[in-house]
């Protein structure tokens, strides 16, 4: 195992949800618990504290203007700062890092899409600069399947004075759905300055290995990993259970350890999952 490896936390939105159903409210974009239930944001940052985690993203994923503003009378910089705010008073003293987390828009760039790149430009800046006011560590560009909206969000995340990673989600055959490589990825954003590069969501460990070996020939940068924990798996009585139990997904994650420098869980992955990752680390 590579020596130095960071921890990072494991999924914030269906952690969430599964809190939320535990407690019979409705299934709603989990960026509106950061204004009506900060209580369970700041439950689950310090359960994945608690499992070991070193760095914890803040639930800011999909509180990007036009998200905000299409389900919602919110402000979307309020949500965003809250978001960041509730992590770090939360985790205050506790020596852990706060990821200011950013994802994809809805809408597509052109030529696919009306979206222009002034227009995306202009999105994120207003979504990060609400967030690194409330004093983040870090800017983790996650779930990117489009790497040219990828490259913008990145450009503008490299205006803050803070280390920028970047995540693309990468199908079974090792390209993103918009046809995206490892190779275009590094071509793009390591002129950019970035400070780390990786790949999130889609594929389990398993399936995810071999793309981000890909990334460990392709480029120096600090690596980032974090694979599902599998697609849900529905049973019998209608509930439904992820592909790996989190001593499943350890044991699959553990060939990785050898080449990234930061590791963690994404979609279907909880506390228990990045406990176990951590016991994996010896940790």
């Amino acid at each position: 195992m590579k020596q130095g490896i960071t921890l990072m936390d494991g999924a914030v939105g269906t952690s969430l949800w599964a809190k939320a159903e535990a407690r019979g409210w409705k299934k709603d974009p989990v960026w509106r618990y950061n204004i009506e239930h900060p209580e369970i944001v700041a439950e689950l940052a310090l359960e994945y504290a608690d499992a070991g985690a070193e760095i914890i993203l803040a639930n800011t994923f999909g509180a990007n203007g036009p998200a905000v503003k299409r389900s919602s009378s919110f402000d979307p910089a309020d949500v965003v700062a809250h978001g960041v705010r509730t992590v770090r008073e939360a985790l205050r003293g506790r020596g852990v890092k706060i990821a200011l987390s950013a994802g994809p828009l809805s809408a597509l760039m052109e030529p696919y899409g009306d979206l222009t790149e002034e227009d995306t430009a202009q999105i994120y800046r207003g979504m990060l600069s609400a967030g690194v006011k409330e004093g983040p560590d870090i800017i983790l560009l996650q779930t990117f399947m489009d790497l040219a909206m990828l490259r913008v969000a990145a450009a503008e995340a490299k205006r803050f004075d803070l280390p920028v990673f970047c995540c693309l989600t990468f199908e079974r055959r090792g390209k993103t759905m918009m046809g995206n490589s490892v190779g275009d990825m590094i071509e793009e954003l390591t002129p950019l300055g970035v400070d780390a590069v990786g790949m999130n969501c889609s594929l389990g460990p398993d399936l995810a290995l071999p793309v981000i070996r890909e990334f460990a020939e392709a480029t120096d940068l600090p690596l980032v990993f974090k694979p599902n924990a599998g697609k849900p798996i529905l049973s019998a009585d209608g509930g439904t259970t992820t592909a790996y139990s989190a001593e499943t997904f350890a044991e699959e994650i553990a060939p990785a350890l050898d080449i990234v420098d930061y590791a963690g869980g994404c979609c279907g992955s909880d506390p228990s999952y990045i406990r176990a990752l951590a016991a994996r680390m010896g940790k």
